[in-house]
């Protein structure tokens, strides 16, 4: 019998030896835990009282692979010995061609290295409803310990390229179907069936399967090697096509070649900056519901189960159809039949392209649309336990709102408005229950949009946000907690990128030129195109706002106005800087420079009224350094708790892209003393829109990274996490 903090082998009277990984909260593995492992499997093997091993996790937990904290320690250090030899060494070496045949006993979920280590098993039995997956692409790496080539041997090549891909779980039923595992038990059972199943084996009743060496699975080589091209048509980013040339090397030269091939690029990738600013992305985002003084009190979350959503427009459509899709029962009221009528239609649109998207059938869409009423009366809403306002950015229309529903809804009842830019103390200030109100500011579309702003005032009860942070998780939404201000942590800190692209356009930087640049460092939009698909009306009422509220750094273009008054609406009426036509993909409409020319006249800010020469680099950091700037300033305010959720906010709500590791961690990556001086010399040449912060140049005169010390993700609790 062996035994260790983190794994315990029990021998029993019927000859096998039960080794359980019990390192919670989900069983990661450490590198003792792996080196725990090793040793307890030697011992098995050499020992003459055990026949075969049955390989489990504790407290209803498989394994949820590699203990995230041993990749930032290799990212730390930059030195990739810190990395287990788990896929070798315990893997291959140990589970898969012992003496003794291995059954793993799965229950809860086995992900990333916990999947790989029971494919290395002889056999996989696993309890109902149990989750599996390799979930490594989307922090950057490939599986590292034989996921690549057994998967594929044992799923068939199609399956596997698409759960690799897609970083999808599928249940442990799916699993028995495809081969992945081979029966399915109740937790009560589990453990019994995995042992006589490893006696069967042991004892040759059962084949000793050894997935590294099964090739049925795979077909003709051919077919695998076209389900290979096509593949790397669809995912041309770097790390996911290595993934796709791993698994063709196990195809053409044999599973334990894979293998080999696999170690050395995961050893790669792991060091990538790519790695570095997904796994950055991963732990920041775990990060951001822990709020200190509030989610640290013990206070419980009340249930929400019942919400009105007021306002049925754009927003307040999305947002009804983000809550009843997530079995949240929803008042919807609008102010006359016509409104609501088209409110309602618009919610089925949105639940019709879920089930396009094969995400509902049509019998689940039917039950989830039972969960809107309509309402044109205030009175329906006396029983929620939430109201969102979502009409129009209007301050006296919200402002009445919240008089009604303060007469009519409980006591206890949260008030939330999906505001963007305006005070939520002043959408407030004619009721009594400050201590309630709060923002929930979803992005459009918000039924597929993950980011939620909760905007919290001096006076918002730790409660209130306790549930509504639950609230948004039920949702499947990523939350951040801010404090209130005009455009609150993403429009405030992305503000600069609304203006920044036109104040480049009046000093002669093309248009065209600009979003070419943007989309190619990886923005899905570039600022114009963006611009015509938001509408310019928005544009223009965002722009008047953060000129109010910041007129010492707000450049002021005429240029949309322009686009206005030349009959130009956007993607709206099909004439904007693109033209769009039904069918075809957005063609640049070479016509606006001529608008554009007009606008540098009346700005006259292009020194000599010639245009700037800038190379593309210069064009990317005269974009996004002015929100590098601004997101300083948001920090320093103390509008966000820490900086990288910011990060979040820049990857979810803004789309920047994640592999960087967001705004931050970018900026962090050029360096502070670098954006200083490029703002400096900016501020200079063109003015207060780039004027550096005073939280910038501090951190660049003492050469510090943007991201304080008290950012770091260790004090969020997040050490123990698998990859997986």
């Amino acid at each position: 019998m062996a035994n260790s903090a983190s794994i315990n082998m029990e021998i029993g009277n019927d000859g096998v030896a039960v080794i359980t990984i019990l390192n919670p909260p989900v069983n990661a593995l450490t590198l003792s835990a792996i080196e725990e492992l090793k040793r307890c499997y030697e011992e098995a093997i050499d020992s003459d009282h055990v026949k075969a091993i049955v390989l489990s996790g504790a407290d209803g937990r498989f394994c949820g692979g590699l203990d995230i904290t041993v990749v930032e320690n290799v990212h730390k250090h930059g030195d990739i010995s810190l990395l287990p030899d788990a896929s070798i060494g315990l893997v291959v070496n140990k589970i898969e061609n012992g003496k003794k045949p291995s059954v793993a006993a799965i229950q809860g979920f086995a992900l990333g290295g916990g999947l790989e280590l029971a494919m290395g098993c002889s056999a996989r039995i696993a309890t109902a409803k149990s989750d599996l997956g390799l979930p490594e692409l989307r922090l950057g790496v490939i599986p590292g310990c034989g996921g690549t080539q057994r998967l594929p041997r044992l799923v068939g090549t199609s399956k596997a390229v698409d759960m690799l891909m897609s970083s999808k779980t599928i249940t442990s039923e799916e699993g028995k179907e495809l081969g992945l595992i081979d029966a399915i038990v109740s937790s009560e059972e589990l453990l019994a069936v995995a042992r006589c199943w490893a006696l069967n084996i042991a004892e040759g009743r059962q084949p000793n399967c050894n997935s590294l060496q099964k090739t049925d699975k795979l077909g003709p080589q051919d077919e695998s090697l076209e389900i290979l091209k096509s593949a790397r048509q669809r995912y041309t980013v770097p790390h996911y096509r290595a993934c796709l040339d791993v698994i063709e090397e196990g195809i053409i030269s044999g599973g334990y070649s894979g293998v080999l091939k696999e170690d050395k690029v995961f050893k790669e990738l792991v060091l990538s900056n790519t790695a570095k600013g997904l796994l950055h992305v991963f732990l920041a985002e775990r990060a951001t519901s822990k709020v200190p003084g509030v989610t640290d009190i013990g206070l419980k979350p009340r249930r929400i189960e019942k919400v009105a959503v007021v306002g049925g427009g754009l927003m307040g459509s999305g947002i009804a159809t983000a809550l009843i899709i997530s079995n949240i029962n929803v008042v919807l009221k609008e102010i006359n039949n016509e409104y609501l009528l088209k409110a309602v239609k618009s919610v089925e649109a949105n639940l019709q392209g879920f089930v396009t998207r094969g995400k509902l059938n049509q019998d689940k869409m039917k039950r989830t649309l039972s969960l809107l009423k309509g309402t044109l009366d205030y009175e329906d809403l006396k029983d929620v336990d939430m109201v969102i306002e979502a009409v129009n950015e209007n301050v006296s229309l919200k402002q009445s709102i919240f008089e009604y529903i303060e007469k009519i809804c409980t006591s206890e009842c949260i008030f939330a408005s999906n505001t963007s830019t305006i005070s939520l103390d002043v959408i407030g200030e004619r009721t009594s229950s400050q201590d309630r109100i709060l923002g929930i500011h979803l992005f459009s579309p918000a039924h597929l949009m993950p980011l939620v702003e909760i905007v919290r005032t001096e006076t918002t009860s730790p409660q209130v946000i306790v549930d509504v942070i639950k609230f948004t998780k039920i949702l499947k939404k990523v939350p951040i907690v801010v404090k209130n201000c005009t455009g609150f942590a993403v429009n405030r800190s992305f503000f600069p990128y609304m203006q920044g692209p036109d104040l480049l356009a009046n000093l002669g930087v093309n248009i065209f030129r600009i979003d070419r640049v943007i989309t190619e460092f990886g923005m899905r939009l570039g600022p114009f195109q963006l611009q015509d698909l938001s509408g310019y009306g928005i544009f223009l009422a965002s722009v008047k706002e953060f000129v109010t509220a910041f007129p010492d750094r707000a450049f002021q273009s005429p240029l949309v106005q322009l686009m206005v008054e030349n009959g130009r609406e956007g993607k709206k009426n099909g004439k904007g800087y693109y033209t769009y036509n039904k069918g075809s993909k957005p063609e640049a409409d070479h016509s606006v420079i001529q608008i554009v020319e007009e606008s540098m006249r009346l700005t006259n800010i292009a020194p000599g009224g010639k245009p700037i020469s800038v190379t593309d680099e210069e064009i990317l950091e005269m974009i996004f350094f002015p929100v590098v700037n601004e997101a300083c300033r948001v920090i320093e305010e103390g509008i966000v708790i820490r900086a990288s959720d910011i990060d979040i906010a820049s990857v979810h709500g803004f789309k920047f892209p994640s592999e960087t590791g967001g705004i931050m961690f970018w900026a962090d990556a050029i360096g502070s003393e670098y954006i200083y001086s490029k703002l400096k010399s900016w501020h200079e040449a063109y003015g207060d829109f780039f004027k550096p912060s005073i939280f910038l140049e501090q951190r660049a005169t003492k050469g510090l990274p943007l991201k304080k010390q008290e950012c770091k993700h260790a004090e969020f609790e997040l050490g123990n996490n698998g990859v997986g």
